[in-house]
Order: C-alpha cells, then sequence, then structure tokens
C-alpha cells in the first residue's frame, strides 16, 4: 500500500496508506506522481464534505491536478513509453456513451473524475491511468506547469465556447485562479484585451502584470462603469463570470455589449436570481463552461510555445509530507496566493 493524502471525512485530512486499485489493463499506463496542484473543489470536499450530490461517506485520496513519469505501459499503448513526462486528463468517460460520442464527454453522467467520491484522486506516489488521457510534456514545460494544464483546460474551454473573434474585448469577473486562467486564454484565443474585475488588490495586481490585462477594483469602480469607459459606453464583446457570485451573474446584463456573449463559469453554491429580460434586451449569447473535453492538447501547446506562461501564478510548492499544511493554507484563501502545490516524494 502507498502512503496517500487520505479525507477521512469533512474537516479531518491524514496522510497514511490505503489500498487502491492499481490494477493495469492493456490501454493503462502507470505513473510516477511527480507534482500536484490544489484545486478549490479538493478545498471545498475538505471544509464541507461534499459538492452537490457528491458526498464524501468514506475515506477519499484527494487531487486531480497532476503531472508525473510513465513507469510502465500496458501492451496496446504504442504513443508513450516509460521515462516519459506526462500531465494526465482527470476525468475519464465511457466511450461508447452518447456523450462521448458527440465529443462532449465532460458532460457524460458516467465520467469518472479523480477526488469526486467515489473516484480516488492522485495525491498518492503512483496512480494507473488511461493512455488515451495521459499527454506527454515538451521539453520546455515543467512538472510543475503540467500540472497546471488542469486548471488551464477550464480556462480553454471557456475561450472556445466563447467563439472569440480577434481583436474582441474580453471582461472577467472574478480573479481566483479560474478566472486568471481564463483571461490568460481569452487572450491567447484572439481578445485584443482583457479586463480583469475583483475586489481582492492583491490577486489584481497578480494578473494585472501580464500584457494585454488591465484590472478593475470593484472596491473603488463598479465593473460595469469602469468597462462602460473603457469602450465608449458599448460594452465588452465577451464577458466570462468566474465568480460565481450572485451580485455578478446579477450584473451581467450591463456589462455586455449589444449582441455580445456571456460564458458562465464559476458555479455558486446556491441558486441565484438572473435578469433574463436584461439578457433578452441586448440579445446575448449565453454559453455555459462544465471542466473541458478536447482542449489538453492544445492548451499543452500553447504554454510549451510561450504564449501562456503560468509560473507567476504558481504561488507555492510544499513536499508531500506538509500536505496537510499546504491545504490548510489553501483553506486560509490568502489574497496573495493562486496555486499552490504539491511535490510528492522520491522525485
Amino acid at each position: 500500500m502507498q502512503q496517500s493524502l487520505v479525507l477521512e471525512e469533512k474537516g479531518r485530512l491524514a496522510l497514511r496508506e490505503i489500498a487502491l486499485d492499481q490494477t493495469m489493463t492493456p490501454t493503462d499506463v502507470r505513473i510516477a506522481v511527480h507534482t500536484v496542484g490544489i484545486c478549490g473543489s479538493d478545498v471545498h470536499y475538505y471544509t464541507h464534505g461534499k459538492i452537490g450530490p457528491f458526498v464524501v461517506d468514506q475515506p477519499m485520496v484527494l487531487g486531480h491536478e497532476a503531472s508525473g513519469t510513465i513507469v510502465e505501459v500496458g501492451d496496446q499503448v504504442t504513443h508513450l513509453k516509460v521515462g516519459d513526462r506526462v500531465c494526465m486528463e482527470p476525468g475519464i468517460p465511457d466511450p461508447t456513451s452518447r456523450a462521448a460520442k458527440l465529443g462532449i464527454y465532460n458532460v457524460d453522467p458516467a465520467v469518472r473524475f479523480w477526488a469526486t467520491p467515489p473516484i480516488h484522486g492522485c495525491l498518492t506516489p503512483r496512480v494507473v491511468h488511461p493512455a488515451a488521457y495521459t499527454y506527454v510534456l515538451p521539453d520546455a514545460v515543467s512538472f510543475a506547469q503540467g500540472a497546471m494544464v488542469e486548471p488551464f483546460a477550464i480556462g480553454m474551454q471557456a475561450a472556445a465556447r466563447a467563439r472569440i473573434t480577434p481583436g474582441d474585448i474580453g471582461l472577467v469577473t472574478g480573479a481566483g485562479p479560474i478566472g486568471m486562467m481564463t483571461a490568460l486564454a481569452a487572450l491567447a484565443g484572439g481578445c485584443a484585451k482583457v479586463y480583469v474585475a475583483d475586489l481582492a488588490q492583491p490577486k489584481l495586481d497578480i494578473i494585472g502584470a501580464y500584457p494585454g490585462i488591465e484590472t478593475i477594483n470593484i472596491r473603488q469602480t463598479p465593473a460595469a462603469e469602469a468597462i462602460a469607459r473603457a469602450t465608449g459606453g458599448w460594452g465588452a464583446d465577451v464577458v466570462f463570470e468566474c465568480s460565481g457570485a450572485a451580485p455578478a451573474i446579477l450584473g451581467l446584463p450591463g456589462l455586455a455589449r449589444p449582441g455580445g456573449t456571456v460564458v458562465l463559469v464559476g458555479m455558486p453554491v446556491d441558486p441565484v436570481p438572473v435578469d433574463i429580460v436584461g439578457l433578452q434586451a441586448r440579445e446575448l449569447r449565453i454559453e455555459t463552461v462544465f471542466r473541458y473535453a478536447n482542449v489538453y492538447d492544445r492548451a499543452i501547446s500553447l504554454i510549451a510555445a510561450g504564449k501562456v506562461d503560468l509560473n507567476p501564478l504558481i504561488s507555492a510548492t510544499l513536499p508531500f509530507a506538509d500536505s496537510i499544511e499546504a491545504f490548510d493554507r489553501a483553506v486560509e484563501a490568502r489574497d496573495t496566493d493562486v496555486k499552490i502545490q504539491i511535490r510528492m516524494p522520491g522525485v
């Protein structure tokens, strides 16, 4: 058995050995995990014990943002080899499902997603994973960056759903990790400029250091006022709502231009009010995002080409022995923290 970071129950973590199914099929690979990022969903399971219908009712290994090195390949795997540096897409769909056949496997009801009850995550030294959802990291992409591909893929999905036209003006509400990833993906996807609105100035300072990003501190200026001033009263071509905050969602009609697009990325904890008439009056196109599909390879290519630099978003890297401390720091949600990562032992 392997020592893993185990969520025993709501509010209680332990570093201990736990029996995990490590059986390989001919189409699987075995990976020595190197780096794992802490996601907001991991923290939410830790602090609340559930997310919607997914309830932690038995011990579960956390973690789903990971990179590592292949140490064994199945007999039918031809595109990967032992020694390859890789990152892993954590959601495994049923390839025969209707959703998978339509190319929208992220919404496959049968998807098995790391660290989503009852599926164990990857904060453990070795994992077995389908080769089809394992991606080689180019030499220019570090293990740390490889572990950032998973959250960046959400931003990629949002940018793809937006159908950006080159030269668009984008607005992101919420400067959390996913908001920052979405802003960078929108720039890479063709936006001429992206505004990011939040009330935490330290986070705005981090994302505002990127060329092409301008920030709006909503404690000082309402987002609608700032974007109107920036666009001559027209509004943003594309608005990405990444906060999940009820006031931000209610205020969306005042942010987008007539005929523009709103992409709902952030997930409210509870149902929130929506100004449907306000959206209709501008004939805004509404898109929604749930995880990602068919974007991992393109996300890696952008990082490898230097088009997107995610290193400034890695706030701290702690050793596996300090995993519980890392999670407790993530719970604090410091304004200066974006992504906390854990480096596994033996690497």
